[in-house]
C-alpha cells in the first residue's frame, strides 16, 4: 500500500513539472497568438468564409455544366435555331415566366434605363443570351467561347433558393438568397432540354414519360428522389414532387428537407452530385438499398467519387453561409399585431404548438422527426427517405413561402387549412377566435 501511495506521491511534482513547462513554453511561444490576436484571427476568417460561401452559393456550378449543357444541351434551347441552336429560342418574357430571376445589381446602367423605359425587345432569345454574358440570370451559368457564343450551360444553388425584390420588374431586382423560389418551373425548363435521353437512360424510360414527369411538378416544386426510386407520382395520382423549401433560418436547425434526409452540408453535397450534376464525392451507403431506392442503387449513387473533385473543398463555406442567412422579418401591415399577440398565447399554450416548433428555431432541437401517424398525413413521402419520417419545419420566415400551400406537398392551401388539420387531429378544441389569432401569429414569425 505505501509503495502505491509512495508512487503517486512522487508522481505529483513531476506532473506539476510537466504542465508549468508546458505552460511556459505555451506563453513564450510566439507561434501561438494572444487572445486579442485570436479574436482577430476568428474574424478574419468569419468574414472570408462568408464571402467564399456567398459566392459559392451564388457563382458555382460545381462543373455541372457537363451535364446541362453538353448532356442535355438547355443551352441550344436557349439559343433557338437563329443563334446556332435549335427551336425558337428562350425569349426574357419565356425565362421570367418560368420563373428564372434577374439580379438588377448585375446590369449596366444603361440597360437598367432601357428597361424602365420598354426598350429591350423582351421576346428575342439575344436578350437572353446577353443577360447569361451578364452574369444576370440568377442560378444560371452561360459559358462562352472566344467568338462570344453560348456554348454550355450550368446551375447553382441559387437557382432554386434566390428570390428578388422586384424591385424593377416581377422577376426583375436585387437577390433574396434563401429564399424559396415558388415561382421557379424546374420541370418546364428541364423539358425545354432538345436532349433528354441521359435521364430516361437512368430512369429506365423513355423520354416522352421523362417529359410528361418534368411537366407535371408545376411551379415551386422538384421531385429530388425521381432519381433515387423512380416514383413520379403519388398513389393518387398526384405528382411525386415537393414544394422548394427556404434556405434561409437554418441555425441550429438538426435534419435538413421535409423528410430528414441529413443534415445541412449533407444535403448540400447530395444536390450538388446528384440533382445538379457537378463533379465531386459523395458517400451515403443508404442510398445501395435496391428496395427502397432501385434507381439509386443501380446507378451506384451511394459511392460518388469525381476526378477533380469540384465539391468536397467548397461545401464548409457554403454550410456556413447558409446558416448566416436570417429568416426575414415579417413586414409590417400584413398581419394584425393584436391578433398575432393572443396567437402567441395560443401557440404556446392551448394549441401546444410550441412543443414541437420550439421557439427560437421552431423545430425541436435533436432528432426533429415524426411519423406520418403522428401528424396525420400519408407515408408516401415520408417512405422515400431512410427514416421513413417528417421533419419539423422551421416556420421563422413562414410569410415568405405561402406560394403553393403547405405542408411538403402543399397539400393544405392556406395556413387556416393547416390549423384546422392539426385541431381535429388533436381534439384541441380551437374556437373560430382563437385559429384566427393562431394565424396572424403564424404570419408574424
Amino acid at each position: 500500500m505505501m509503495k502505491k501511495h509512495r508512487k503517486y506521491i512522487l508522481a505529483v511534482p513531476l506532473f506539476a513539472a510537466m504542465v508549468l513547462a508546458g505552460h511556459k513554453l505555451a506563453i513564450s511561444d510566439d507561434a501561438l497568438p494572444s487572445g486579442k490576436k485570436l479574436d482577430q484571427q476568428i474574424d478574419r476568417q468569419v468574414q472570408e468564409t462568408l464571402a467564399e460561401g456567398r459566392a459559392t452559393f451564388r457563382f458555382d456550378t460545381f462543373g455541372d455544366e457537363a451535364f446541362w449543357g453538353d448532356t442535355l444541351k438547355l443551352h441550344d434551347a436557349i439559343k433557338g435555331a437563329s443563334l446556332g441552336g435549335v427551336g425558337p429560342g428562350v425569349s426574357p418574357k419565356t425565362a421570367l415566366a418560368v420563373g428564372l430571376k434577374v439580379d438588377v445589381d448585375a446590369l449596366p446602367a444603361p440597360l437598367v434605363s432601357d428597361l424602365k423605359h420598354g426598350l429591350v425587345n423582351l421576346d428575342d432569345p439575344a436578350v437572353t443570351v446577353e443577360l447569361l454574358r451578364l452574369n444576370a440570370v440568377i442560378g444560371v451559368t452561360g459559358f462562352f467561347d472566344a467568338g462570344r457564343n453560348l456554348k454550355s450551360i450550368g446551375i447553382q444553388c441559387a437557382l432554386c433558393h434566390t428570390a428578388v425584390d422586384n424591385s424593377l420588374a416581377p422577376g426583375i431586382g436585387r437577390r433574396l438568397d434563401g429564399w424559396a423560389n415558388r415561382d421557379l418551373n424546374v420541370g418546364a425548363i428541364v423539358n425545354l432540354a432538345p436532349d433528354l435521353s441521359a435521364v430516361a437512360a437512368l430512369l429506365e424510360v423513355d423520354e416522352a414519360t421523362v417529359r410528361q414527369v418534368v411537366t407535371s411538378w408545376g411551379p415551386g416544386k422538384f421531385d429530388a428522389e425521381l432519381f433515387l426510386d423512380g416514383k413520379a407520382f403519388r398513389p393518387d395520382g398526384k405528382t411525386a414532387a415537393t414544394l422548394i423549401p427556404p434556405a434561409f433560418g437554418l441555425a441550429g436547425v438538426n435534419l435538413h428537407t421535409w423528410t430528414g434526409w441529413g443534415s445541412v452540408t449533407h444535403w448540400n453535397a447530395f444536390v450538388a452530385n446528384l440533382e445538379m450534376h457537378g463533379k465531386g464525392t459523395f458517400f451515403d451507403p443508404r442510398l445501395n438499398d435496391p428496395v427502397q431506392f432501385p434507381v439509386a442503387a443501380r446507378a451506384g449513387f451511394g459511392n460518388v467519387r469525381s476526378t477533380p473533385d469540384l465539391i468536397s473543398a467548397k461545401l464548409p463555406a457554403l454550410h456556413f453561409y447558409q446558416l448566416a442567412l436570417p429568416a426575414p422579418t415579417a413586414l409590417a401591415g400584413s398581419f394584425d399585431a393584436a391578433a398575432a399577440a393572443r396567437g402567441k398565447q395560443v401557440f404556446g399554450t392551448k394549441a401546444g404548438c410550441a412543443t414541437c416548433h420550439v421557439p427560437p428555431t421552431f423545430t425541436e432541437p435533436g432528432w426533429n422527426m415524426h411519423t406520418a401517424e403522428e401528424i396525420g398525413v400519408d407515408d408516401f413521402q415520408a417512405n422515400r427517405a431512410p427514416d421513413r419520417r417528417y421533419r419539423t419545419s422551421p416556420l421563422k420566415g413562414l410569410w415568405t413561402h405561402t406560394k403553393g400551400g403547405f405542408y411538403h406537398d402543399g397539400r393544405f392551401a392556406t395556413l387556416n387549412d393547416v390549423v384546422n388539420h392539426y385541431d381535429v387531429q388533436f381534439g384541441l378544441g380551437l374556437s373560430g377566435q382563437e385559429k384566427s389569432d393562431l394565424v396572424e401569429y403564424l404570419k408574424s414569425i
